[in-house]
């Protein structure tokens, strides 16, 4: 088995997978902006945990690129941050907030085609309608969803897992070179405790291997432990955590 990617890959292949139109780069961060929907594609990610003696600026002029859209200023922290931001963050306001890991695992260990499983070039209404079913779908993220397939640099598919010929489960995978990240899983609620989580997941893997990655990445709340069990039946373990920082009123 091959080892896990680096933290350094998988967040640039998150990047990667949730795309956001209006971006910019300003020293170690890449600072990005959609319609406030999902945090990933609507805050500044650091890529560079060295010391950085103009920090303190690039916070004011990230603070005025969400500003100026009316966007609250989100930074999305790992460890990957240059050093000191967290309590210059502090200091400035801001509070943390919705903290995930980062799970991983060998696509091996799970994937595999499913016959009940479509395997989609974009998100269909179908698809939108089972992503809809989960927690947390605000207008804006689905708006952000909705327009995905325009702006993605990388390969893609939307699977949507079908039981007795309804839409049942739905899930969003990309292919990076070896990473393959695992999004956007919802089971409709008449169908779940069934396993159709597992099996929608699966589908997706095989996908993924088809266009040879072989490691697995998802990104789930510290506080959805029915959600982390489940992948930890497909043998995603926690290999880091980020949270976000938001800045008060």
């Amino acid at each position: 088995m091959t080892a896990p990617p680096t933290l350094l890959e998988i967040e640039q292949a998150t990047l990667s997978a949730v795309p956001a139109p209006i971006l910019a780069f300003d020293g170690p961060f890449v600072v990005r902006r959609f319609l406030g929907g999902t945090g990933r594609a609507n805050a500044a990610c650091g890529l560079d945990p060295r010391p950085d003696p103009d920090l303190p600026a690039r916070i004011a002029r990230i603070e005025a690129f969400y500003a100026q859209a009316g966007q609250v200023c989100r930074f999305r922290s790992t460890a990957l941050d240059p050093q000191g931001l967290a309590g210059l963050l502090q200091a400035r306001g801001y509070t943390a907030r919705d903290e995930s890991q980062v799970i991983t695992g060998p696509l091996a260990g799970f994937a595999r085609p499913d016959p009940d499983a479509r395997i989609l070039a974009g998100p269909e209404p179908d698809w939108m309608e089972v992503v809809a079913t989960a927690e947390h779908q605000s207008e804006a993220r689905r708006a952000e969803k909705a327009r995905m397939a325009e702006l993605l640099g990388v390969p893609a598919a939307w699977v949507l897992l079908m039981v007795a010929g309804k839409p049942a489960a739905s899930a969003f995978v990309t292919a990076q070179g070896r990473c393959a990240g695992l999004f956007d899983l919802a089971v409709r609620p008449e169908f779940r405790r069934g396993g159709l989580g597992q099996r929608v997941m699966a589908a997706a893997g095989a996908w993924a291997m088809s266009q040879g990655a072989d490691w697995a990445y998802a990104q789930v709340s510290c506080a959805n432990a029915a959600s982390l069990a489940m992948n930890a039946g497909l043998g995603l373990r926690e290999q880091y955590r980020y949270i976000y920082w938001l800045k008060r009123g």
